[in-house]
């Protein structure tokens, strides 16, 4: 597995947990900023081929992908 393919592995997982984090915690502001760290690592990962696992969510991130 290549360095960048971890490194994008790593950023989804971590904007998952802040989403999950901010969404438990009830931070709109949080929330709103998560979800577009998420819908960004997932579409850099989706552009350059990364697999990041399935989504537990059909909707997750904000563009539902």
């Amino acid at each position: 597995m290549s360095a960048f393919a971890e490194a994008m592995r790593e950023r989804v997982r971590d904007a998952r947990a802040a989403l999950e984090a901010a969404q438990a915690d009830g931070d709109a502001y949080a929330v709103a900023m998560a979800a577009d760290e998420l819908d960004d690592a997932l579409r850099l990962a989706r552009v350059h081929g990364v697999d990041t696992g399935a989504a537990t969510d059909p909707d997750e991130g904000r563009d539902g992908r």
